[in-house]
């Protein structure tokens, strides 16, 4: 990724005054610390420098957590992102309006957003990938979310002005979890009259069902483990659910539910927790990096021709992988990729969250709590 030149400075200046900030820092594997780091200031002129007024967690921070990415070095503030305010001399956006920022989608074409890749609105898939926001050096060693004050570069492409009069929580969630729900649903092709499964019901899959339903899908199956998430999915978002703790054969469960198969099945779920004792064993000697019985489940729980989409992150080998049932039933299997999240900003926004989105938050928590 990083390997190729960037226009974008990785190593920020910062503030002459020495002035710090409370940032959650990654300090190695399984040790991350709230912790005063210097404050980012301009580096290059395009930049803002954004104060945080709201953040989130992400399922995709265990890859840091839990060792699965290389090339990382203490101090590294991590991940996602926020509904913030401006603070910048730069003469792009004004200082102190609202934004919201897209940070695992956002940064990866801070140096070509000029492209003709761009032009397309598919952000994410241009000629090079310049870096993502808090997920170590390997992919440029920027700062995340997870603080006080966090230095965007590109901001005309990376941020997104926000009237005074919409609370944070109607637009945090354009930072990540609609945008890549959404496009998973989307990419995916969820059409009328779809029977769709849904493999982990974290906020990506509550949210890839609702899209769902949006699109118009007969029924929707959400498969998982948590009583807390299956319960929510089944009063809140009037879903079916299989529970995986209980039903362990779920293809078996998928086809006394839905005889002919799905239509649709979409991986919300994390490709690093093992279901079996020979993964557990892999994932423990690191012969792979992510598992894949959820993907294997999928494809033969959908019917012939069906399509599967995967959304959660996999970052890099998982042996096992049923080709053959890929082959055989003629599957579309998709990688939806990193969701390009500008190219759906202003839809969601004006046609879905300004109008009706009803909140899945279940957790509040201040910074300090964070670790």
């Amino acid at each position: 990724m990083c390997e190729k030149p960037t226009t974008v400075s990785s190593t920020p200046n910062y503030r002459p005054d020495g002035s710090k900030m409370k940032a959650l820092v990654w300090y190695g594997i399984e040790d991350v610390r709230m912790d005063y780091v210097p404050i980012s200031d301009i580096t290059d002129d395009d930049d803002v420098i954004v104060k945080v007024t709201g953040t989130t967690i992400c399922g995709s921070d265990l890859h840091l957590y839990d060792n699965a990415l290389s090339r990382r070095s203490p101090s590294l503030v991590v991940n996602v992102i926020i509904a913030s305010k401006s603070f910048s001399p730069s003469a792009i956006i004004p200082t102190s309006h609202r934004k919201t920022l897209y940070f695992l989608p956002g940064l990866s074409k801070i140096s070509h957003y000029e492209t003709f890749i761009c032009s397309l609105q598919m952000y994410m898939f241009g000629q090079k990938d310049s870096g993502i926001f808090g997920y170590s050096h390997f992919t440029g060693g920027y700062s995340g979310g997870q603080t006080e004050f966090v230095r965007v570069p590109k901001a005309e492409v990376n941020l997104l002005l926000i009237a005074g009069d919409i609370p944070d929580e109607k637009v945090l969630y354009l930072s990540d979890i609609l945008p890549t729900s959404y496009h998973c649903v989307v990419d995916t092709g969820v059409k009328e009259g779809d029977v769709v499964g849904i493999w982990g019901l974290g906020p990506i899959g509550m949210c890839a069902a609702r899209w769902a339903q949006i699109k118009g899908a007969s029924r929707v199956i959400g498969i998982d483990k948590y009583p807390a998430r299956l319960d929510m999915a089944r009063n809140k978002l009037g879903i079916e659910v299989v529970d995986f703790s209980t039903d362990a054969d779920v293809v078996k469960r998928i086809y006394e539910l839905v005889p002919r198969g799905l239509d649709v099945a979409l991986n919300c779920s994390t490709p690093r927790e093992s279901k079996s004792l020979i993964h557990k064993v892999q994932k423990l000697l690191k012969l792979e990096t992510d598992v894949p019985e959820n993907v294997n489940e999928m494809m033969m729980a959908v019917k012939k021709g069906g399509r599967c989409g995967l959304i959660g992150d996999n970052v890099g080998f998982a042996n096992g992988f049923n080709i053959g049932a890929l082959m055989e039933k003629g599957i579309r299997l998709i990688g939806n990729g990193q969701a390009p999240v500008a190219k759906y900003w202003h839809k969601l926004l004006n046609d879905y969250i300004l109008p009706a989105w009803d909140s899945l938050v279940t957790h509040r928590v201040p910074l300090e709590d964070t670790t």
